[in-house]
């Protein structure tokens, strides 16, 4: 072989391994925000992608406007969660020319005052009627999360639109969750501000009371989105995420697997475990493209 045809293939060889390395690389970063929900499946992703498919994962929580900022920047490859057409459409208007929104994961997020099922009323019409037996430390009280929440700013808008005579008390939400563990164990009244997703919903017998007046709004999807053309880069995970859903059942599952372990990445790994039939069907979308 002469020295021309030897260079040759040895920059034949060397363009193969540099398009091998590009195919190769399935380094990617997922922008989070530390809700419930999208800890949960932001963890359960990554243990999947990881260690059945080769990717390497980055998870990066940041506040909601640097998510989408990230996004349309390219610093993030995508995220889990937003919610439409109502909660995250302002948040995605200045950016909707450098994201991809894709398909919708979970249908019918729902937010608002939410009792105990064994208590009697299924109105926050009747709550005002029967707020003396709503006590918490001593008044008639409903338990919040922090007061900056879009929760919180819509409950001050429900006392004020139904004459409530309670008051908002507003902490974190494991101070919240931890009132509602402890009256609901006594069986006594309690009424707290949640929503769906949540994983309290599969681990109480809980309900809605019913908003006439619609202050809490109407109720959203919940999306998966992605900086631009990121379906072009990854077709074989964009089609997964695509075909990926979730209910009430499996998320709240899902979140009360971890709730229950205290470690987001032990309880998404128990859970893919007792999952492991819905998973496939999720991947196999990727196998049939």
């Amino acid at each position: 072989m002469n020295k021309m045809s030897s260079s040759a293939l040895l920059v034949g060889l060397f363009a193969a391994t540099t398009v091998v390395q590009a195919d190769n690389d399935k380094s990617l970063v997922i922008g989070t925000n530390n809700w419930a929900e999208n800890i949960a499946v932001a963890n359960m992703w990554k243990i999947i992608l990881e260690e059945e498919h080769g990717y390497d994962i980055e998870l990066s929580d940041v506040s909601k406007s640097a998510l989408y900022s990230g996004l349309a920047n390219d610093d993030f490859d995508l995220s889990l969660e937003i919610w439409l057409p109502n909660t995250d459409a302002s948040f995605l208007e200045p950016h909707e020319d450098e994201i991809d929104v894709h398909d919708v994961w979970y249908e019918g997020t729902k937010l608002g005052l939410v009792v105990p099922d064994y208590v009697e009323i299924d109105t926050i019409q009747e709550l005002g009627e029967n707020a003396e037996d709503y006590e918490y430390q001593g008044s008639p009280t409903i338990l919040g999360i922090d007061s900056g929440s879009a929760i919180a700013g819509s409950t001050d808008e429900v006392i004020e639109a139904y004459e409530l005579s309670l008051d908002q008390t507003n902490s974190s939400e494991p101070a919240m969750m931890a009132a509602l563990s402890d009256a609901y164990e006594r069986e006594e009244p309690i009424v707290v501000t949640l929503w769906s997703p949540h994983w309290a919903f599969a681990e109480y017998d809980l309900k809605y009371l019913e908003d006439a007046e619609g202050v809490y709004g109407e109720s959203d999807d919940i999306h998966w989105m992605s900086r631009k053309d990121f379906g072009d880069d990854d077709p074989w995970l964009t089609s997964v995420l695509n075909d990926w859903h979730m209910d009430d059942d499996t998320l709240g599952g899902l979140m009360a697997e971890i709730e229950q372990t205290g470690d987001p990445v032990e309880g998404a790994k128990t859970w893919i475990d007792e999952n492991r039939d819905l998973i496939d069907e999720w991947l196999a979308a990727g196998d049939a493209e």
